[in-house]
């Protein structure tokens, strides 16, 4: 039996202490291999806290018989949270502390893993040299990297790199959101490994410098060490907690199948048949009187076909009905149109009154911000059915910023994952956004489909 698992963090070259915790243990006897990294959240008080609470949640929780593992690895987050809630209760001090954590179950023996994510801690699947990130960093900057808006690079160094949407501690019933929680399983083969790392680690090293450090000979522990020694030689910014777990079964060698060619001589495939010449004559007088009369009944139709042509067309014209589009949409798709900046701001005083909608808003740009100040509000006219808003396939990233939606059958329609919202209001809207996605033809696609990270509340949320 070789090695499995092993997990080591650092408190980095740039903080006093270190607010990360990590699990790396089997339980259940050796059945299942329980890893997990829990980061506080950096910035409030209390951050190490939270990450104690969760930790030990979670291996309270994992420990207990189960019959599924997601659902055990969700009531794990679920606990979690609700002690993180309850210590920041106890104490004025820690009223904003909080916890990111990936957790992954391995069960080596049927070669499979389960996992459960909330925030920007990290999974990935190491197989073949090839390096795949499992868990999808619920940030915006991640958003933008997941949807091809940004590169890996650039991500790692974008000033809003750390700033996330979810973590444990931020909302006080996960149960309101049912995705606040990530999750899935895998196959797990042998010689895979599963690496889980806080984003001191993904911060700093891209995937490149990880997989080089994976490929290389050595025990899980001198990997784990040199991850960590690399992204502290890189600056070490934050905290950097590195787990890795290895399905250590020897993967199975198949040898080529010898491929034999026989060629067998049978018989052809259609046989001739030898048939008395009187029977063929009388076919062929048969032949002869069918051909005349089909003949015949060819010109009679083509005929027809001539002078019906060459009568005059009757063209039933119909006219539509001229649409009147309000002075408000007009102006509002002028307004798009003409911007020669990223943004509109549309204010109450111009747009006074809903502005009634009887054909689509179309926006073609690349990015736009569009925002309102005061109460605008975009109403559907009595007997039109479609969106409110079209946002076609040239828009890579649009904001719509307090606006008010009523009375659609779809309020929004957009290709592709490029719409964020805030401050946003749909009433009476039967569907609030219709989503679709063009992908190439032919092709063979693997993944997961974006996940809309939408936060409903009844107050709106104040920007400092």
């Amino acid at each position: 039996m070789n090695e499995q698992f092993f997990g080591l963090s650092d408190t980095g070259k740039q903080r006093e202490n270190n607010e990360d915790l990590f699990i790396a243990q089997q339980v259940h006897g050796s059945k299942f291999i329980l890893a997990s990294v829990i980061d506080g959240v950096g910035g409030y008080a209390g951050g190490e806290i939270a990450a104690e609470q969760a930790q030990t949640a979670v291996i309270e929780c994992a420990g207990k018989p189960f019959k599924e593992a997601i659902p055990m690895l969700v009531e794990c987050f679920h606990l979690a949270n609700k002690r993180v809630i309850a210590e920041k209760k106890r104490s004025n001090k820690y009223q904003e502390m909080s916890c990111v954590a990936t957790v992954a179950l391995a069960d080596i023996s049927a070669n499979r893993f389960y996992y459960a994510h909330v925030g920007d801690t990290r999974l990935y699947l190491f197989r073949d040299g090839s390096l795949v990130k499992i868990s999808h960093d619920q940030s915006f900057v991640g958003f933008l990297e997941e949807s091809g808006r940004l590169t890996e690079q650039a991500a790692m160094e974008h000033p809003r790199r750390n700033e996330i949407n979810k973590a444990l501690g931020f909302e006080e019933d996960l149960n309101q959101h049912a995705d606040y929680i990530e999750t899935g399983q895998s196959p797990f083969l042998p010689g895979d490994m599963l690496l889980l790392c806080s984003d001191g680690l993904s911060d700093m090293l891209n995937s490149t410098e990880i997989v080089s450090i994976l490929s290389r000979l050595g025990s899980l522990k001198e990997k784990t060490r040199l991850l960590i020694d690399m992204a502290n030689e890189k600056g070490g910014r934050d905290n950097v907690t590195v787990v890795l777990v290895q399905n250590d079964k020897t993967p199975q060698q198949y040898a080529a199948n010898k491929v034999t060619e026989s060629v067998t001589k049978s018989q052809p495939a259609v046989q001739q048949f030898e048939q008395p010449v009187a029977s063929i004559a009388v076919h062929q007088k048969k032949n002869n009187i069918a051909a005349i009369l089909f003949a015949i009944l060819a010109l009679i139709f083509l005929s027809t076909s001539i002078y019906l042509y060459s009568l005059p067309p009757v063209v039933k014209t119909i006219t539509p009905a001229k649409k009147t589009l309000s002075k408000g949409e007009i102006k509002l798709q002028q307004t798009i149109n003409n911007v020669k900046g990223q943004s509109i701001i549309l204010i109450d005083t111009a747009f006074t009154g809903p502005i009634i909608i009887s054909q689509a808003i179309r926006i073609d740009k690349d990015s736009l911000l569009l925002k309102a100040k005061g109460n605008i509000i975009l109403q559907c006219d009595s007997g039109y059915n479609g969106p409110a808003i079209i946002l076609s396939s040239k828009c890579k990233h649009i904001v719509l910023d307090s606006l008010s939606f009523g009375g659609f059958t779809t309020a929004i329609d957009v290709t592709g994952n490029v719409l964020s919202l805030k401050n946003v209001r749909f009433n009476n809207c039967k569907s609030a956004i219709s989503q679709s996605f063009t992908l190439a033809d032919k092709k063979y696609f693997s993944g997961q489909l974006p996940v809309l990270m939408l936060k409903a509340d009844s107050l709106p949320v104040k920007t400092k």
